[in-house]
Order: structure tokens, then C-alpha cells, then sequence
């Protein structure tokens, strides 16, 4: 498996999958599968339903279509791998395809921190200045917005496959992990690897701090916006058009967080915990960010149920 040729590097690593659970990869690809679909098709509907609907030819569920598309993408990027894992027992995986898989799971997850920061965004200017905001929130202001949030990700993630390019790789080839994860890579390298722990715990933290930062401090001008209302049905109205995407913050950065904080500093976490919190960190939040919109949005959920009573009334 050592390639001689070309600096010394192995040429495939193996992915183990979820360590000390290699029995029940069967049952366990069950959930990943529906996870999966489930992503696939509520993202879809997502998509078309605001592509469909010319009144939700707006600033926040354009931002809510990136975010569905960036998630069918991150979904794709990680499952598809674990199943064939998973049920093929595909552990195989060449050098630069799991550094491809990385350097698109690392991005898609920047930039789904940039979209969650440019809807917060939304929001603010909906509720603190609504008289501006269609001055304000323009279509090529929200193409801006993506533009630079995705530029960030692009640009910040790149260094993670540049700096493990440089490393040699002599005999330890198997990962410990489902994907190929940037940590359980670098973990592998027969040299000092500081820089790449470095670049890596200096991204985690930088996109996690300042986004949330961005985002709390919106939330805390929305909140003081929302007070000073007098009435009691302008506040929950308010508040109501923030619960989608209150909810998708949480689903996205909770699991992140535990996800972040096992590998760093739960040493004594077994590693099928610490897999299963990465995982869940990838394939739960583009589960859960459709069914929250096409519950919490009176707009979508009318136009889906429209929709689907049509296609019902078509087949009768």
C-alpha cells in the first residue's frame, strides 16, 4: 500500500467506519440511510417550493435555498461513503479522494455557518429597520452575501488538504472514522503535525466564535426591537418569524460544539461516541432544517400541502 514513487506517501487509507461497532454496520446503516433520503427529498421540496412560489421570491428563502442546497451537498459528501461502507464494505479510499471529501465536508460546513450568520442578518433588518428592507436586502446584496460567505469557506478550508499534502505517510493508513476526518488524518502522519492541529483547532474556533458572536449580537437587537413593541400579537409575530430559524442554530451548532469538545478534550469518550457525535453533526442538521422551515413558515407549509393536494386531485 506505500507508494515509493511519489514523496513517499501511502496511496489509499482505510476507513474503518464506527470502531468497536463493525457487527452492527448493518443496523446502523438503516438510520444513515433515511437520514439520508430524508435530506434528499426535504431539501428538494424546499428548492422547488420557493422556486415555484413567486411570493417567496425573497431575501430570507433565497438564503433558505442555499442553505438547502449546501446541505444536499454536505449529505452527499458523508453518506454516501458510510454506506457503501457500510453495506458494501467499501473501506478503501485513495489518498486525494479523502482529502477531496475533507476539503468539501470542511467548506460545505463553513459556509452553512455563513448562511445561518447571513439569516440572522435577514432577520435583524427585517425586524429592527422593516422600512429599509427591501432597500437594504436587495437581490444582489443576497448574492453578495453568498459570494463572500462562500468565498470564506472555500478559502479557509483549502490550507487542511495543502498542509496534510506535505506530511509523509509511511505505514499508518487506517482511520479510525466513518469519513475522512481532518484530525484522524493528520493523527496518522509520520512527522510533526503542530501546524495542521494549529490551522485546524484555529479555524473551528474563529468560525465558531465569530458566527455565533455575529448571530447573538442580532438576536440581542432583535430582542430589544421586539420589547419595545406594545402589543402583545406584534411581539409573538415577531418572535414566531425567528423560531425557524432558531431552531436550525441549535440543530447546527450544538452537535458541533459536543462534536468539537470530545475530540479535543474528551480523552476518555470512547471513539464510537466521538464518530457517532460527528456524524450525527453532519447528517442530523440538513435533516432537520426542512422539516423545521416547512413547519415553522406558514408560506412554505401552505404552498407544500397545496402542492400535494393537487397531485391528489390530478390522480383522481
Amino acid at each position: 500500500m506505500v507508494n515509493n514513487t511519489t514523496h513517499h506517501y501511502i496511496s489509499f487509507f482505510y476507513l474503518v467506519g464506527i470502531p468497536g461497532l463493525e457487527n452492527f454496520h448493518c443496523f446502523i446503516s438503516i438510520p444513515v440511510c433515511f437520514l439520508f433520503v430524508l435530506t434528499l427529498l426535504g431539501n428538494s421540496i424546499i428548492i422547488a417550493t420557493v422556486k415555484l412560489e413567486p411570493s417567496l421570491h425573497q431575501p430570507m428563502y433565497f438564503f433558505l435555498c442555499m442553505l438547502a442546497m449546501n446541505d444536499i451537498l454536505l449529505t452527499c459528501s458523508t453518506a454516501l461513503k458510510m454506506l457503501g461502507i457500510f453495506w458494501f464494505n467499501e473501506h478503501w479510499i485513495e489518498f486525494d479522494v479523502c482529502l477531496t471529501q475533507m476539503y468539501f465536508i470542511h467548506t460545505l460546513c463553513i459556509f452553512e455557518s455563513a448562511i445561518l450568520v447571513a439569516m440572522a442578518f435577514d432577520r435583524f433588518v427585517a425586524i429592527c429597520i422593516p422600512l429599509h428592507y427591501s432597500t437594504i436586502l436587495t437581490t444582489s446584496m443576497v448574492i453578495k452575501l453568498g459570494f463572500v460567505g462562500l468565498s470564506r469557506a472555500l478559502f479557509m478550508g483549502l490550507p487542511c488538504p495543502l498542509l496534510i499534502k506535505r506530511l509523509p505517510y509511511y505505514t499508518s493508513y487506517i482511520i479510525h472514522h466513518a469519513y475522512c476526518e481532518h484530525m484522524a488524518v493528520v493523527k496518522l502522519a509520520s512527522a510533526n503535525t503542530l501546524i495542521n492541529r494549529a490551522y485546524g483547532i484555529s479555524v473551528a474556533l474563529s468560525v465558531i466564535l465569530l458566527d455565533l458572536w455575529l448571530i447573538a449580537t442580532s438576536y440581542v437587537k432583535i430582542l430589544q426591537a421586539v420589547f419595545r413593541l406594545s402589543s402583545q400579537k406584534a411581539r409573538s409575530k415577531a418572535l414566531g418569524t425567528c423560531a425557524a430559524h432558531v431552531c436550525t442554530i441549535l440543530a447546527f451548532y450544538t452537535p458541533a460544539l459536543f462534536s468539537f469538545l470530545t475530540h479535543r478534550i474528551g480523552k476518555n469518550v470512547p471513539p464510537s461516541v466521538h464518530i457517532i457525535l460527528s456524524t450525527l453533526y453532519l447528517l442530523v442538521p440538513p435533516t432537520v432544517n426542512p422539516l423545521v422551515y416547512g413547519i415553522k413558515t406558514k408560506q412554505i407549509r401552505d404552498r407544500v400541502l397545496s402542492l400535494f393536494s393537487h397531485l391528489k386531485i390530478t390522480e383522481y
